[in-house]
């Protein structure tokens, strides 16, 4: 056995950080970082074997919870199979015509590896189609680390994004224009100003990482209508809320009343393995190579052992796993908005379908970036590692969803919301 603490000392000599991504080092709630050994159902156990009630899930795949026996069978079965063939495999089809029949726009699917490779792929397939280069984004919106996209606004709403890392070329990031979510005034003035440029307009459908934050009535509508007026693309990043939402990602829960010239997704699609996509009309995915002109490949794109775990959670992931998720996502945000209110704290839950988050410090609804920037992280912090010693592992920032899973049971939650009054307390400082 050894310890947390040991654990990070030992990783910080080899890995930069002593993490493979940013926010798992606990930098945004001070502290060390919990080093998970296994995780089961509602659970992960860290390195010295200290149980946790989980919240994170894997940041999204785990909908069903963890190391579901029937996900990891199929894993095991693939395995035995082979671990990878870099060639064609009946197991990608079936995986296909799987979110196709849960997104029907999504009629053709190239599948890579990550997020970020999907909405990269998305964004140089659209300027392909369209022979434009522009591209436009939503500050807080994150659609992975490509260059291109990891943008910050300029100085004015049509002028050249900035980059937002250091190693980000500032030609990179020239041809991304950075607007404010949920702004219908400040896209129409991009789209009048520069409209004839734009080759897509890249979204979360409801933005997940910047905290919560749900899309104003009839925004998505009007990028929609703004695209479709001036030729270019609606792009709809479903990486974090596709098939975790609702079955068919946000756009089932808009009832397919925008329809987006291209999906990515990630997460739950890969049910935990390293799997991602996107997806639309033949038109425009029959530009990729090998029949067009747009170059995208990948060594372990459509991994065997990643597309058996996808075909896996999306045919366990039924109505019931929905109604779950969503009622589990009710009670806790609700148990959490009276434990706060009761201990004095000011915030605001802020939910979209069965995500949701907390801005602290904050008294009315949080629609952009701009907004979520002004809560009081020290808030979160406390409250964080108050519920951590408790023994509910939460989002290592406050800037992230809350995920709950099928796997959550109704003495889960007994445990969670007695934890909480004595949390709320400690965020009241």
């Amino acid at each position: 056995m050894t310890t947390n603490n040991e654990a990070f000392d030992r990783a910080r000599a080899v890995i930069p950080g002593g993490v493979s991504s940013p926010v798992r080092a606990f930098g945004s709630v001070g502290g060390t970082p919990v080093f998970v050994s296994r995780a089961e159902g509602s659970r992960v156990w860290d390195v010295a074997g200290r149980e946790y009630l989980d919240l994170v899930g894997s940041w999204g795949p785990a909908i069903l919870g963890h190391a579901h026996p029937q996900v990891v069978a199929a894993v095991r079965h693939a395995a035995g199979r082979g671990l990878s063939f870099g060639a064609p495999t009946v197991a990608e089809a079936e995986l296909a015509e799987l979110v196709r029949e849960r997104v029907p726009l999504a009629e053709k699917v190239r599948f890579v590896s990550t997020g970020t490779e999907a909405c990269m792929t998305a964004i140089r397939l659209a300027r392909g189609a369209t022979g434009r280069d522009l591209i436009v984004k939503f500050a807080g919106c994150y659609h992975g680390h490509s260059d291109a996209l990891l943008a910050a606004a300029g100085s004015g709403l049509a002028t050249a994004g900035l980059p937002g890392s250091a190693g980000v070329p500032a030609a990179a990031t020239a041809q991304t224009l950075v607007v404010p979510y949920n702004d219908p005034d400040a896209i129409r003035e991009v789209f009048a100003a520069r409209g004839a440029e734009i080759a897509a307009v890249i979204t979360e459908p409801a933005a997940a990482n910047m905290g919560v934050v749900a899309p104003a009535p009839g925004f998505n509508a009007l990028l929609r209508e703004l695209t479709s007026a001036h030729g270019a693309l609606l792009i709809y990043d479903e990486v974090l809320t596709g098939f975790r939402v609702s079955a068919a990602g946000w756009w089932g829960l808009e009832q397919g009343a925008i329809t987006p010239d291209l999906f990515t997704f990630g997460k739950v699609i890969g049910g935990g393995m390293p799997l991602a996509a996107l997806g639309g009309r033949p038109e425009l995915l029959d530009l990729l190579a090998p029949l067009g002109p747009v170059y995208q490949a990948g060594t372990l794109s459509g991994n065997p052992l990643a597309t058996a775990a996808g075909i896996a959670t999306l045919k366990l992931a039924d109505a019931e796993v929905y109604a779950r998720v969503d009622a589990v996502a009710s009670a806790l945000s609700t148990a959490v908005d009276d434990a706060l209110t009761q201990a004095g704290v000011p915030h605001v839950i802020s939910r979209a379908g069965s995500l949701f988050s907390i801005f602290w410090g904050v008294d009315a609804p949080v629609t952009n970036y701009a907004q979520a920037q002004t809560q009081d992280a020290g808030a979160y912090r406390r409250f964080f590692h108050a519920m951590l010693d408790a023994g509910v592992a939460l989002p290592p920032s406050a800037y992230e969803a809350w995920f709950c899973s099928a796997a959550h049971s109704d003495a889960d939650l007994d445990q969670l919301i007695a934890a909480l009054p004595a949390a709320a307390r400690a965020a009241a400082g």
